[in-house]
This record gives structure tokens, C-alpha cells and sequence, in this order.
């Protein structure tokens, strides 16, 4: 699990630096990708010795996660499909993004989210076909919660991720958002978007049954942790505009004790 986050955070950071060019942040994922994919295939060759365009010798082609990320990958039979599909999905951040339907909005969540949850339960052990749409469905719960968390935090960044068709059903708009408009029209989107993320938590207990125990802990302290993330927006009336809607450390780690007693 910690190779995991190790690769999700360096592909996130490679996405997210602002303090350097969109064109330079899409360079440095490509040759992450690359680099990875000759350590997963067992090659020692890098097609370059430093980082096209820009420079940079040996950025991010010998990067030290690399073993144990590939360790991670062959010793719980990972396919490697669902770690590029994360790196297709951050890159896709450094693009206008533009999300018109909720169909659009499930095809980005499995990137950035429905892969990584593909990737723990091959790590935790797991048994069953359900399994896997159970996982993809479990990660879509957790990135809603992003979704309605940072909406203004992604606007001010041009990025909005509530679907157009789901804006326009309830008359409210992005530039709405920009403006940090909170009326009928904002409050009847998020209780259709927070009942929309409840759903699929609902889904995502049924994955409890097809985990070996270890995996049951981890995914139990998960949901509380996100789910409590969508409660708080809920208890704030949906003002995720005033305060970055968190959970205390204090909670979280009763949760992680829940977690241990309740699946034991």
C-alpha cells in the first residue's frame, strides 16, 4: 500500500506543479510513463539519458519508488493497464476540463480513482468477478466526495467537474460557482449530487464480502473517512465555500479503530 501511494502521489505532484508549465508537467508524466513502463516490462534500458525538453538529467527515468512499485505490481499480479490509466487521467487535468454528461464524469473517475481502488484489491486479495465493477464503483464514491469538497478550490483553477447536464437541470452555472453563489438552485444540486454519492456508497459495501480480512479493515476506515468527508459537507448545509470541509485527526483515527475491531 505504501508503493501505491507512493505512485499515486508522484504522479499527482508531476500533475499538480504549478510552479513550472503546463507543457513542461505533460513532458515530465510522459516520461514518467515511459520509465515505468520499461521498469514493469524488467528492462534496464531508458530511451534517454535526461528528461525530453527539458534538461533535466535522469528526471524521473531511475526514480527511486521504481522497485518497489514494480515489486507491487508483479508480486500481487496488478495488470499494469490501471496504473497508466491513472497517468491518463492526471494528464487529462492539464487540459480545459470539460465534463458534459455524468457518463463523462464515470469515464474520468475510473482514471484517476476506479483503477487505483482496482489496484488495492489486488493488493488486499480478493475473490469473485463482482469484485472488480464493485472496486471501480467504490473509487467513483470517493471521487464525488473530492468533487463536492474542492468545487471552488478546482474553479479557481478553471476546472469544473459537476457534469453540464446536471448544472443545467438545476439552472446553475459556473461562472455560479466562480462567484461563490449559494441559493436554491446551489443547494438542490448538492443534495442531488450527495444523494448521487451516497448510492454508489451503498454499492460499495458489498465489496466487503469478496476481500480477504486485511483488505476489509483498510476499505472499512476508507468509507468512514470519505463518508464522514460527505456527512460534514452535508452538516455545513453545503457551504464548502466559507472552509475546506475536513475530518479532524482525533476522528480519523477512531476510525481506523472501528475499522480494526468491527472486521475482526
Amino acid at each position: 500500500m505504501d508503493a501505491l501511494y507512493a505512485f499515486n502521489r508522484i504522479t499527482d505532484d508531476l500533475g499538480d506543479d504549478e510552479s513550472v508549465s503546463v507543457e513542461l508537467r505533460r513532458t515530465r508524466l510522459s516520461a514518467w510513463r515511459e520509465s515505468l513502463r520499461s521498469a514493469l516490462s524488467g528492462g534496464n534500458n531508458r530511451p534517454h539519458s535526461r528528461t525530453p525538453g527539458t534538461g533535466e538529467v535522469g528526471t524521473y527515468w531511475d526514480h527511486p519508488a521504481q522497485p518497489a512499485i514494480a515489486d507491487m505490481v508483479f508480486r500481487h499480479e496488478i495488470p499494469t493497464e490501471y496504473l497508466f490509466a491513472v497517468i491518463d487521467g492526471v494528464e487529462t487535468d492539464l487540459d480545459r476540463v470539460d465534463i458534459a454528461t455524468f457518463a463523462d464524469l464515470e469515464r474520468y473517475c475510473y482514471h484517476v480513482a476506479g483503477a487505483v481502488g482496482l489496484c488495492c484489491i489486488h493488493v488486499w486479495g480478493f475473490h469473485g468477478d463482482e469484485a472488480i465493477s464493485l472496486a471501480i464503483e467504490c473509487g467513483l464514491a470517493f471521487q464525488l466526495t473530492n468533487i463536492l469538497r474542492d468545487i471552488a478550490e478546482d474553479a479557481s483553477m478553471g476546472r469544473v467537474y459537476l457534469p453540464r447536464e446536471d448544472l443545467d437541470r438545476f439552472g446553475y452555472h459556473a461562472d455560479d460557482i466562480r462567484q461563490r453563489v449559494m441559493d436554491d438552485r446551489f443547494f438542490n444540486l448538492m443534495r442531488f449530487e450527495t444523494e448521487r454519492a451516497k448510492s454508489y456508497y451503498s454499492r460499495a459495501e458489498r465489496l466487503f464480502a469478496h476481500l480477504e480480512p486485511h483488505g476489509r479493515r483498510i476499505l472499512r476506515a476508507m468509507l468512514d473517512i470519505y463518508g464522514g468527508l460527505l456527512s460534514e459537507i452535508e452538516r455545513r448545509n453545503f457551504d464548502i465555500f466559507s472552509k475546506r470541509v475536513s475530518i479532524p485527526k482525533w476522528k480519523k483515527v477512531w476510525y481506523a479503530g472501528r475499522a480494526i475491531l468491527l472486521t475482526r
